[in-house]
Parts: C-alpha cells; structure tokens; sequence
C-alpha cells in the first residue's frame, strides 16, 4: 500500500510525521498549484465546489506518483462533502487508476475516525503506537498553529514587507525535518522569537478583520489566492476562525470535560439562524455575531455554489450587529487582479469607518 493525501494548508506535516512512526509508505503530491486545480476541473461535474476540484486534483497527481491508496474527509452531514469521497473514487477508476478512496468520518467521528482509519492503513499496530505517532503529529500541528498565529500580528506592522512570511517558510520547514520533541521545541520558540524582533512600526494600529467561511478555503492559501498575506501588505491584521489544530482541541476524544467552542459560536447565531445548514455556514454566521466588538470587519470565504456559505452570506447583512462584511466566493474563474482591488476598498471603507467613530467619540 502506498497511501496519498490531499493538500490543505500545511496539514501535510503533522501526516507526514504520523506515517513516518507508523512505518506507513506514503506520497505527498506536488502544493497545490496550476496543474491540481486544471486537472481537477477538466475531470469534475462543473457545479462541484472548488474543495472537490483541488482535492480530486491533488488524488490525480497522488495517483501518478504511484498512491494506491488515497485518504479523504468525509462524513454523514447535510454538506455535499459526504458524498465526495465516493464520487471520488469514482472518476479515478474512470481515469484508469486502480486505487481505493478512504472515507474519514470527520463529522461524526471526529478525531476518533481518523485514529481508525489510521489503525486500519498501519496493518493494526497497536493502539499505544498509534497514539503516540499521533500525539507527535499532534504536536507539530499545534506548533505551525502557534507560529502562523504570531505571522498574523507581525505582517501589518512590519517594515519590511515579507519578512515574516519567509521566517514562516523556513519554519515550517524546520518543523517539517524535527524527528524529537526537544527540536520541535526549540524550532518554535526560535522561530517565535525571531518573528518578535522582526522591525516593526510599534506607532501603527492595524485594522482587526476576521476571516470566516467554509473549512478549505479558509485553510487552503491556494484557493483563496492567499488573502491572508495580502491584507498583511494593506497593513491589517487577520484574526482566522479555524485552526485545525484547534478542532482537534475541541474534539470529545481530546475533550473529556465536554468544553465546545461550536456551541457557543452556534448560541451566539441563535437569534438568525436556528439550525445545522451543513458545512460551516451556522459557525459563520455565529462569528460575525460573536466578535463583532473586536473585529473592524469580516470577510467571509466561501466555494462557489456552496449553499451553506450562500445561506450565512444572505443572514449577515440583516444582523443587528453592523460590522462590514465582504464575501468573497473562490472557483476557478476568480482572478488575483480583481480580489486585490476588492480587498482594497473594503479596507479604505473599514478605515474610514474608523476615522468617522473616532472623530464621533472626539
């Protein structure tokens, strides 16, 4: 067996660890790039998300190295998401590739799906074994999480633009080769520490936005053209919703006390939304709600012709809670050119609105 999976983020690296110490042969295909999202478009039904596109993209490329074996999420929700999996597989064998497409049940099983599905691809090591690869993938996880969170404080004040963005490249490189704990460790708080001394413009406030949305485009700089980084540039700081690592945190397997953050995210929507709308869309509108006071403004990621992002897309402007929103829906045919000019006068609005309260408490 010769196991691939599909890119999201930097969550390579805590797999990649965890096969490493299970002795699981596997393949990373190439970043998302070009080639992943024209493979995955030529070979998908057209009204398919941008998810399913760079995901089945990422699996052909997989596949062409030699996987054998591929490992997707999946789950029993109202998101389309349960059945990509299937569908998947499906257009591989079409396209000649004899692989299997495993299922992890991340919505109903959680982190406990994955650990067994891992025990099932490691020939059913023992349970001891599996969770101590996990735990060491666990911790590299939580260490590009703790990073990336002090990136997102130090691009819109530094002086020189990209410095933090390269010191996080060679980190997650760093983190990427650590083989113990003790040089994990030291890899972060090096790290850290050098984002710390970055120069910086210790007299600029930055604007506050968060980003909210569906699970992937959220994660995947690819897919959303990294917008991060370019509100970096227009000197704004980014407060993302989801970490992976912090789902993780949350998940009942890691959670004995029962603490939630989905329920209070969801409490916090209660007022506009009632209900599960599938994918992320309750959550989304809950984020708005929850950190309206702390944010200058929200932008709101969601895959084109996904019904959950359109439904939350739809509820945020009839909020009490009046704080910008800018939508911006990720497919195939957005441009860089066009989401920067947008980007741009969303965050002359935000300033304005900023201008025009503080001359208003003056």
């Amino acid at each position: 067996m010769r196991l691939g999976i599909p890119h999201m983020g930097n969550l390579y690296i805590p797999f990649k660890a965890l096969f490493q110490r299970l002795g699981i042969d596997y393949i990373i295909p190439p970043v998302n790039n070009q080639r992943t999202l024209s493979l995955g478009v030529r070979y998908s039904p057209e009204g398919l998300c941008i998810p399913f596109k760079l995901t089945l993209g990422n699996m052909i490329e997989a596949a062409e190295l030699g996987a054998d074996t591929l490992l997707m999420a999946g789950g029993t929700g109202i998101c389309r998401l349960g059945y990509y999996a299937n569908t998947q597989e499906q257009i591989l064998h079409d396209l000649g590739y004899e692989v299997e497409v495993v299922q992890v049940g991340v919505s109903e099983r959680k982190l406990f799906g994955l650990l067994e599905v891992i025990k099932r691809l490691s020939n059913n090591a023992p349970w001891p074994k599996i969770i101590s690869a996990f735990r060491f993938g666990l911790a590299k996880l939580n260490a590009l999480d703790k990073i990336e969170r002090v990136v997102q404080r130090v691009r819109p004040v530094e002086r020189i633009k990209g410095t933090a963005n390269r010191l996080f490249a060679k980190a997650i490189n760093a983190i990427d080769r650590a083989d113990d704990y003790d040089t994990l460790k030291k890899v972060q708080i090096d790290y850290i520490d050098q984002l710390n001394q970055i120069d910086k413009d210790t007299q600029y406030k930055p604007l506050v936005v968060g980003i909210t949305g569906e699970f992937y485009v959220v994660l995947e700089p690819f897919s959303n053209l990294d917008v991060e980084s370019e509100l970096g540039k227009l000197g704004v700081e980014v407060r993302r919703s989801t970490f992976v690592s912090e789902w993780a945190k949350f998940s009942w397997f890691l959670n004995p006390l029962g603490i939630n953050e989905k329920d209070r995210i969801h409490k916090a929507a209660l007022p506009y939304l009632k209900r599960d709308i599938g994918g992320d869309g309750w959550e989304s509108v809950g984020e708005k709600v929850l950190h309206a006071k702390e944010y200058d403004g929200i932008i709101h990621l969601a895959p084109f012709t996904c019904m959950p992002e359109i439904v939350a897309q739809n509820i945020m402007p009839t909020t009490k809670e009046k704080i910008p929103v800018l939508t911006i829906l990720c497919d195939e045919q957005i441009a860089k050119p066009g989401m920067l000019t947008r980007l741009e006068a969303f965050v002359d609005l935000l300033e304005r609105r900023r201008r025009t309260y503080n001359n208003d408490r003056q």
